[in-house]
This record gives structure tokens, C-alpha cells and sequence, in this order.
């Protein structure tokens, strides 16, 4: 509903660095001057759902400043994403925080793309800006995808922003785009050029190139105070707890998370896929935000003080206040990886077990095969990748390594990081090591909770690759996101292990070099070991009982 009392003022130019303007959309209250919001986006300033969330902080007394960034929509200049986001937010902020109808202060809001580049301007320390709401942040390169290669989906997202205006993107079949090869031409694939694409394909170690787009590394240098919000079935969650948690140890005061059972679209509905989380599942978003505004721009303490952490817990589908990421006071629980050396599906015999595996546990072997790599459950679009899906089908594939727990006999609450500590090795230049954390239920249901990747020549870090060298062991770590799960009695803990996850991540061709330019792929054979001088583990953060 558009509110009539608000004084609003379309394509307002904003002068920046370099001679050129951005494009604004203003919202007014009618007490002025009054504190401001301001909101930088590449997916177009105006529209229904930007109007809304455009009235809904008019309504609580505060300026909305919805701006497209450079290059995209009404704004001026050349879109290179990210790169210029930075700079381009201190100038709008200041520009803000010097009109008549502003007090002087300045927060930021924005989601994604909007809230990764809250970031990039923060460490740049503008002085108008007193508050952040950040939701559903990116993470770093090389975070939330370590293959040091674009993922196929990615090209979707590229498509979707080519030019200047949102591009309609159904009209490409793009499960069949994202199984071309080489990688490199994946745009030529979708129908258009994309520089941008190949520029990314082209730098796939943590290079001088990408430092204009990082700021985790530098987070503490951020001094202001945040909101961060995502869900955990975001695609992109694993950077919201991850910054939080930095902030908060480093003392930094005003840190806020809220974390739901959502996807990228936050505080959609009650459900996703076939799991519905009750009624408490969607909040009162609008208040949630102006409380954490009204307190910390404008100093006014909220009649409830919030949490240092609001998370709901699912399955028990209830709202958890902690003190912190991960709780205080939560433990470290390992489950250790065994079987008879045939791991190999739902049917094998690969078993979880709370001590670790005998002296001569025999090591289970699978195939990564490049052209028959293992599917990631997704819709095709970026928008959204992945959910609470069910993986019984995929774990009936005999390059799926299956690890399942005796069923629970009392609820267990998992709620934080999730590690896969693994010993393994491959007949190929190179491969990679999947993970996925199920609740399997009664029925038969396999739910995905969190995963993640290591490819072997990352195996240290982004900084560079190193070889692989076939058939020697390597003990590598898989950071598996985070979680908030209960599993219920008469449940059990699995653990997926594969080499692909197609095509949430590119398939590991297996032949080493440069994989953005490779057409031919390798099969692996590979081995997992959990033996006692090789325990391959499996790592939850659980709350103290």
C-alpha cells in the first residue's frame, strides 16, 4: 500500500568520483530532517517490492535513498561488478548526509549484492554512517565456491545482469548450458559475450585482481554496528555467521544476527520444498529492522533488547537467543567414518560411530566420473540454489560414499559449524572431495541440511595450487557451512561423501591445468581412509545439554 503523506522525488542525480552521477529514488517522512536509508543495487532501484520496503522505513521516520549503481539502470558509468562499489558508497552516503531533509546520519541497507558492497564501502570508514543492515552477504572469493572456478550457475546471474536493464532469463535451457564445455564459453553457450564471465575464469587463485572485491580479511576493521540476517538454506549463508562472529569476539559493539529457516529470499513463508516450520518460521521483519535502527542511529533503547543472536533451531522449529556464534559453551562432537570398505550408496555398509574405527578398517573407493558427474538438487535459476532437498535418489549412485548413524535415542541439537576432517587420495592429477550433513528420518527422507567442497590443488588455501601427486594420501578439511538442527529421536546423522555436485560447482575434470579451457575430463578413482593412523571424522558444533 503506497503511503499518500510521503514526499517522494524520482531520478534524483547524485554526483560521484570520476564526473559522473548515479541514478536515486527518494522517500520522505514528514518530520524532516530526519536519519537516512540508504540502498545501492544493480537489480534496478524501483518496483513494487522496492517500494514497499522504501515506505516501510518512511513510515518509521526515516529517509529512503534507493540508488542503482554504477553502470546499471538510470545510473552513468561502466558496471564492473563490485569493483567501484566501494568508493561510490562513501560518496552517496556523504552526498546523503548532506541534504536539507537529512540529520546528518546514515545507515545502509541491502541484500546480496546491495549487502556485500555495505562492506566494501565500511572499510573505507565513511563518517556519516552509524548502522548496517547486511542480509544475505556473499562471502569472499573462493568462500563459498573453493574451486577457484566460476560455478556453471554463475553464468545465469551474468546473463541477468548483462547491459544495463534486468534481462528476461527463461527463455535459455540453461541445465543444458551448464553441462558445455570448455567452462570458459559457457556465455557463447547461453547466447551472448560476457567479458566479465571470462575475466573470472581467468583468475583462479587469489590474485592481486580479485583484492578490490574482498573484505573478510579486513572485517575488523569495521567499526560499526550490523545487523546481520540470512536463512540456512541461503545459498550464500555461510558469510552472514562468519562475519558476525568475527565482529562480535573483536568487541565490536551493536552486532546483531538473525538467522531463519529461509532461503536467499528471507522471511518468505513458513515453507520450503516439503518441510513446513510452523508459524513462528516468518517474523515481524519491518520491526525487527527499525528496532535495530531506532537503537542504534537513533540512541532510543528498545522496550526488549535483542540477543547478541536470534536463531531458530529446526525440526524443533522453535527461536533460540544466544550469546554469541557459535554459543557459548557449545562443544565440538566428532563421529567417526567406518564401514567393511564398501561405503558405496544408501546400500552399503558405511557407518557413523561416536569412537573412532579399529586398526584395520579397510578404505572405501568410488569413481569420479566427469561425464557422469553426481547432481546437486536445484531449480535452475541463480536466484536460489538448492534447499531442504530430499537425497535419497542421488545416495542410490555407487560414487556416493553413504556414512549413517545408529538412530537417535535422544534429540541432538546441532547448531553451528559442521567440518568433514578426511583422508584421501585419487589416481587423477587432480579431484575433488564433497560433503553434504543429512537428517535421514524415520520415512526415509534424506534432508539436506549443509555441504561443502575441497578440490585437492586448494587443499592449503586460494593462494595458489599445488600438485596433486596420484595415490598419495592427503588429510584435508571441508568446511561444511553452518547449521541449526535438532535431530529427533528415532532419526539418524548421515554423511554424503562424493567428487562432484553438479551444477551448483564445475565438475572436477581430473586432468590438471587450467580446467576453464579443458573439454576432455579424466576418471578418478578415489579413496576415502578411516583407519586409527587415518581417522576421517565428521565434526558438529552442538549445544550444552
Amino acid at each position: 500500500m503506497l503511503h499518500s503523506e510521503f514526499a517522494r522525488r524520482f531520478n534524483v542525480r547524485i554526483p560521484i568520483r570520476g564526473g559522473i552521477t548515479l541514478a536515486a529514488d527518494l522517500v520522505l517522512p514528514a518530520e524532516l530532517p530526519a536519519p537516512a536509508v540508504v540502498m545501492r543495487t544493480p537489480y534496478g532501484r524501483s518496483g513494487e517490492r522496492q517500494t514497499v520496503r522504501a515506505d516501510a522505513f518512511a513510515k518509521a521516520g526515516y529517509c529512503a535513498c534507493w540508488v542503482d549503481v554504477r553502470g546499471r539502470g538510470d545510473s552513468e558509468g561502466v558496471f564492473e561488478p563490485y569493483r567501484n562499489d566501494g568508493p561510490d558508497g562513501v560518496d552517496v552516503i556523504a552526498w546523503a548526509a548532506a541534504q536539507d531533509w537529512c540529520d546528518g546520519s546514515v545507515a545502509t541497507f541491502g541484500g546480496s549484492y546491495p549487502g556485500r558492497i555495505q562492506w566494501l564501502t565500511a572499510l573505507h570508514s565513511p563518517p556519516e554512517l552509524r548502522a548496517m543492515i547486511v542480509l544475505v552477504t556473499p562471502a569472499d572469493p573462493f568462500v563459498e565456491n573453493p574451486t577457484g572456478l566460476p560455478g556453471p550457475m554463475h553464468i545465469h546471474w551474468f546473463r541477468m545482469t548483462d547491459g544495463r536493464a534486468m534481462q528476461y532469463t527463461e527463455a535459455v535451457d540453461w541445465m543444458e548450458v551448464y553441462r558445455h564445455r570448455p567452462l570458459t564459453d559457457l556465455d557463447e553457450a547461453a547466447g551472448f559475450h560476457s567479458e566479465l564471465w571470462r575475466e573470472e575464469c581467468r583468475h583462479q587463485t587469489l590474485d592481486a585482481w580479485w583484492e578490490p572485491v574482498r573484505y573478510q580479511h579486513r572485517i575488523d576493521e569495521v567499526d560499526v554496528p550490523v545487523l546481520h540476517i540470512s536463512g540456512w538454506y541461503d545459498d550464500e549463508e555461510i558469510g552472514t555467521p562468519a562475519n558476525f562472529a568475527r565482529l562480535h569476539a573483536a568487541g565490536r559493539a551493536g552486532q546483531r544476527l538473525l538467522m531463519g529457516p529461509w532461503g536467499h529470499n528471507v522471511n518468505a513463508g513458513s515453507t520450503l520444498g516439503e518441510l513446513d516450520f510452523g508459524h513462528d518460521a516468518v517474523i515481524d521483519m519491518e520491526a525487527a529492522m527499525t528496532s535495530f535502527l531506532d537503537e542504534m542511529v537513533r540512541g532510543r533503547p528498545p522496550a526488549n533488547p535483542s540477543p547478541a543472536a536470534r536463531i531458530f533451531l529446526m525440526a524443533a522449529n522453535q527461536w533460540l537467543a544466544l550469546e554469541g556464534w557459535p554459543a557459548p559453551g557449545s562443544a565440538e562432537l566428532a563421529w567417526h567414518l567406518d564401514s567393511d570398505g564398501h561405503a558405496n550408496s544408501r546400500y552399503g555398509d558405511g557407518r557413523l560411530r561416536d569412537e573412532p574405527a579399529g586398526a584395520q578398517s579397510p578404505a572405501d573407493a568410488w569413481v569420479h566420473d566427469p561425464d557422469r558427474p553426481v547432481p546437486f538438487i536445484t531449480d535452475a535459476s541463480s536466484a536460489q540454489i538448492g534447499g531442504p532437498d530430499d537425497y535419497a535418489g542421488v545416495e542410490s549412485r555407487g560414487d556416493v560414499l553413504v556414512y549413517t548413524s545408529a538412530p537417535l535415542t535422544e534429540p541432538l541439537d546441532v547448531v553451528g559449524p559442521v567440518r568433514l576432517v578426511a583422508f584421501v587420495s585419487t589416481s587423477a592429477a587432480d579431484t575433488d572431495v564433497t560433503a553434504k550433513l543429512i537428517d535421514l528420518h524415520p520415512n526415509g527422507f534424506a534432508q539436506r541440511l549443509c555441504d561443502g567442497l575441497v578440490r585437492l590443488r586448494y587443499r592449503a588455501g586460494h593462494e595458489r595450487a599445488q600438485a596433486v601427486e596420484p595415490e598419495t594420501v592427503y588429510e584435508v578439511e571441508i568446511a561444511m557451512w553452518d547449521t541449526a538442527q535438532r535431530f529427533l529421536p528415532g532419526h539418524c546423522i548421515r554423511l554424503e561423501v562424493a567428487s562432484s555436485a553438479h551444477p551448483k560447482f564445475a565438475a572436477n575434470l581430473g586432468a590438471g591445468g587450467d580446467e576453464s579451457e579443458v573439454t576432455e575430463g579424466v576418471v578418478a578413482h578415489n579413496r576415502l581412509y578411516h583407519d586409527a593412523a587415518r581417522p576421517s571424522r565428521l565434526l558438529l558444533t552442538v549445544l550444552a545439554s
